[in-house]
């Protein structure tokens, strides 16, 4: 069995902590694991196989994070790489035309918490038995209140009778009482062929461009990864849709599996508080945290200390460039404060702190003329060859060998040596070391955004 692990979305729900560069599955909440990890750990042990689809910028965090657990097969392992997100229905298909047909599946969400594994194993072969004989299984999830920020689906037995939309507090009560009400948890299992017969039998649309793009991909196979990557046009030719919308609210073979198995999609923070450790007086445990006659409090940062005096029933999120306050029950709305801000900073975008390929970088300064930034290269890692149009650059190393391009010369760099890197300039910085080498970068100009930026060669293929 393959689990097709699917990485797309950026939780804005959970922002500041989520952000579209480090979106929350990848942001370690769970005993210094991340929701990803955890579901790879899971899943290792009940599939044989992992196909993860992403986009590029995800796939370097998911090729870190599975490397820091060690607990899979890289040779085992598929990529999958869409350059923009089409729903749930195409990043399946495309995973399924990778595979056998006769292949079953699982197909996970990557962010989603499961507490109770040994109930997640019983429920997941009786998944199994029904996918080998041919039905598109789904797995409800028996609701424990009146939730109206899921979809539900309606049973029979285990017949999937309706999907149904997220509803009002009327709706989801009377859902509750009646007893066959589940809520849709995202999950999946079936052999690949009989998904694609589906959904070219009720989505020919997405199944005729979703063939033509995988057959058009780029394919590589080295002796750890096997890794396709979808033609950006390809992919905007792809009608967008869920799988619920395209197949299962359609198929005559849809089967409902009943799971109480301790799940949540860790969707909002209220949603985070119920699964996180509490102090005696219902205050999420946090070093960071200092408090006088406050309960029942939901408090995340670890840079600087957080203090409360006389407070109840609060989300309180410290990130360092970002502070939420939130009434516990209202942090849904958390999404619309992304949307205000998106238009005026990259603060929904990014962390002081990203993430790329090759390593991370930290904003230590961000002023109008000048930023300063502390650079850290992982061992063999190389910046793309680029130049910038808007800003001069400096370089101080601190720690580690640096290999720095500057035009024609290659130059090497120890600690304490610099280098200037005038505007316009070709350049380039690689670790020449077998330790992580760290660099303090002062930027100087009239424009500092972070799409100042052409890269004329990159080692790991990002979009330009």
């Amino acid at each position: 069995m393959t689990n097709i692990i699917l990485c797309g979305g950026s939780g804005t729900r959970l922002w500041p902590i989520s952000r579209t560069l480090m979106p929350k599955q990848f942001v370690k909440l769970f005993n210094d694991k991340s929701l990803f990890q955890l579901t790879l750990q899971r899943n290792s042990a009940v599939c044989d196989k992992l196909f993860i689809v992403s986009n590029s910028e995800q796939y370097f965090l998911a090729l870190d994070q599975l490397d820091e657990i060690n607990k899979v097969n890289n040779s085992e392992t598929k990529y999958l790489l869409e350059p923009v997100g089409r729903n749930t229905a195409p990043a399946i298909a495309l995973a399924c035309l990778a595979l056998n047909k006769d292949e079953i599946v699982l197909v996970t969400p990557s962010d989603h918490l499961v507490k109770d594994e040994e109930q997640y194993r019983k429920v997941l072969q009786e998944a199994k038995d029904l996918a080998k004989s041919d039905y598109l299984v789904t797995f409800g999830i028996k609701p424990t209140f009146a939730e109206t920020g899921f979809g539900y689906i309606e049973a029979d037995g285990l017949d999937a009778k309706a999907f149904h939309e997220k509803p009002d507090f009327e709706k989801a009560t009377a859902y509750l009482r009646a007893g066959n009400y589940y809520w849709n948890s995202g999950m999946f299992c079936f052999k690949a062929g009989i998904f694609l017969d589906e959904l070219q039998k009720y989505s020919p649309q997405i199944y005729e461009a979703s063939l033509k793009a995988y057959e058009n991909a780029s394919k590589s196979t080295t002796d750890s990864t096997c890794l396709i990557r979808i033609q950006h046009q390809e992919m905007l030719n792809i009608p967008e849709d869920s799988i619920d919308y395209a197949v299962m609210e359609k198929s005559s073979k849809v089967k409902v599996v009943p799971s109480d198995i301790g799940w949540s999609d860790v969707g909002s923070f209220d949603a985070l508080y119920d699964e996180l450790p509490k102090d005696e007086n219902g205050n999420s445990i946090n070093e960071k945290y200092v408090q006088i006659d406050s309960k029942n409090n939901l408090i995340y940062g670890n840079e600087r200390k957080i203090t409360t005096v006389d407070i109840e029933d609060l989300i309180i999120v410290d990130t360092g460039d970002a502070l939420l306050i939130s009434k516990k029950g209202s942090s849904q709305k958390v999404k619309n404060i992304v949307q205000k801000i998106r238009g005026d900073s990259e603060l929904h975008n990014i962390h002081l702190t990203a993430h790329r390929p090759w390593g991370t970088y930290t904003i230590l300064e961000d002023n109008p003329k000048y930023k300063i930034k502390r650079i850290e290269v992982k061992p063999q890692g190389r910046l793309s060859l680029q130049k910038h149009f808007h800003r001069s650059e400096h370089w101080t190393v601190v720690s580690g060998t640096a290999v720095v391009t500057l035009g024609e010369r290659e130059i090497p760099l120890r600690a304490n040596e610099s280098i200037y890197i005038p505007m316009g300039e070709l350049h380039r910085l690689q670790n020449g070391g077998k330790l992580d080498l760290v660099i303090i970068e002062t930027q100087i100009g009239d424009y500092l955004g972070e799409d100042d930026i052409v890269r004329i060669h990159d080692d790991y293929k990002r979009e330009e």
